[in-house]
């Protein structure tokens, strides 16, 4: 907490040629923290920054960083998988009854669930528009449209990754003699 929102995801961006992926990213700046004003609190952000404006703004900060990313050669897909507030509920239960699945589980879940309106209309008010802009795919993720979903992010990302036209890397001709080399070698073991 002792840098800024941002900088916290900057840090753990994958280097050039490698794929990371985010549960949840950035976007908890402007829906959780939204949500949880302790949160926002807990940033120690000067008073005069902490405004009406500070959700607009983490919005445009999060586009401008977006683009210098794509402008860079980064390749980004969003996906949002709503669920409800009865599917949640039902989740959460789930990972209580089933010991393998108490890994899963956080109290702040519970206690963030006081707070589900103001989640959604965070979401509403500038969630929705940002994850359009980046062809996210949003969809209703419950009973079997779980299925659905997951389905429709592995086509996304399969997609993502045929457009980037990937290539094993060219071995250079110095490096085949080496390769004759250690064939020869591993040949003539007895």
């Amino acid at each position: 907490m002792a840098h800024d929102w941002l900088w916290r995801c900057v840090r753990v961006l994958p280097e050039r040629g490698q794929i990371g992926i985010f549960n949840r990213s950035y976007y908890e700046e402007v829906l959780a923290v939204r949500g949880a004003p302790d949160l926002l609190e807990a940033q120690s952000l000067p008073a005069s920054l902490v405004s009406a404006k500070i959700w607009e703004q983490r919005f445009q900060a999060i586009r401008g960083f977006e683009r210098h990313l794509a402008r860079s050669g980064t390749v980004i897909r969003k996906f949002f998988l709503h669920v409800s507030k009865k599917e949640q509920k039902k989740r959460l239960l789930e990972r209580l009854d089933d010991p393998d699945k108490h890994w899963k589980f956080s109290e702040n879940d519970v206690r963030q669930r006081a707070s589900w309106s103001e989640y959604m209309r965070a979401y509403e008010d500038g969630g929705a528009r940002d994850l359009d802009r980046a062809r996210a795919v949003v969809r209703r993720a419950r009973g079997q449209q779980v299925v659905y979903a997951r389905l429709v992010v592995a086509a996304a990302i399969v997609d993502a990754l045929e457009e980037l036209e990937l290539e094993y890397p060219k071995v250079p001709p110095g490096r085949k003699k080496a390769l004759e080399r250690a064939r020869h070698e591993l040949m003539s073991e007895k």
